[in-house]
């Protein structure tokens, strides 16, 4: 498969915004998204309109890009007109994308205010089918089979070293599974629904009475007399 871009979207020296590259449908998602002909006798191609400001170009530029990524097409999106992108000191143009996606799973999970939804985030790394670890795994292990290829010593060196590797996330996922299910109980019980309450009312409320019991305090009251009956006396 070819990662030829279809769009070039990039800041010129002078400061302008262009993109260029594309069909008729990629050229209608760069005018949805703001940008503007421009054609001389020879070409043409798309910029922004001047005099917005830096801040919003990029804003632009960046939602073009992901309009036409979402579609299908391959965009090569200047980094410094990407506000997506995430930039540390050990990587000023954000180019290790997959390390940033984790870095900022992190950074949720810090600022995670309830257990809940630090659950939620850890879910996304040890989930047994979809996780950060069980996907880390499988990588290591098709780079296993690469190195294999080479069929050198360095190869089936390099081959060992990513199995072993594979095999230490498999462990590792096998021992957290349930980790999110465990950081979701750190929390508070979750409050019952008002059908709940009601429900529980009605199944533990004390019966009421068909009739009065004496209590223990009071004497019970002494019987009638019992009347003569009639007949003879002697």
């Amino acid at each position: 498969m070819s990662t030829t871009p279809d769009v070039v979207i990039t800041r010129e020296p002078t400061g302008n915004v262009t993109a260029e590259g594309g069909d008729e449908l990629a050229v209608t998602l760069l005018k949805r998204a703001g940008f503007v002909i421009e054609t001389t006798p020879l070409s043409f191609w798309y910029r922004l309109p001047w005099d917005m400001g830096e801040e919003r170009e990029n804003q632009m530029a960046s939602h073009a890009a992901q309009m036409l990524t979402a579609v299908g097409y391959q965009v090569e999106l200047d980094p410094g007109l990407d506000v997506t992108r995430i930039t540390t000191p050990t990587d000023p143009l954000g180019t290790r994308v997959y390390g940033q996606q984790i870095l900022s799973l992190t950074d949720q999970l810090n600022g995670a205010e309830t257990y809940a939804k630090a659950a939620d985030l850890i879910e996304h790394v040890v989930d047994p089918d979809d996780g950060v670890l069980v996907r880390l795994g499988e990588f290591f292990e098709a780079a296993a089979v690469q190195a294999n290829v080479a069929d050198t010593d360095d190869g089936w060196d390099l081959s060992h070293l990513c199995e072993d590797a594979a095999a230490t996330l498999t462990s590792l996922a096998e021992d957290l599974r349930g980790a999110d299910h465990q950081t979701r109980r750190l929390g508070p019980p979750q409050k019952r629904s008002w059908q709940e309450g009601v429900a529980n009312y009605y199944a533990t409320a004390p019966r009421p009475h068909t009739g009065a019991t004496p209590s223990a305090s009071e004497e019970p009251s002494a019987p009638p007399p019992t009347p003569p009956r009639p007949g003879r006396s002697r």
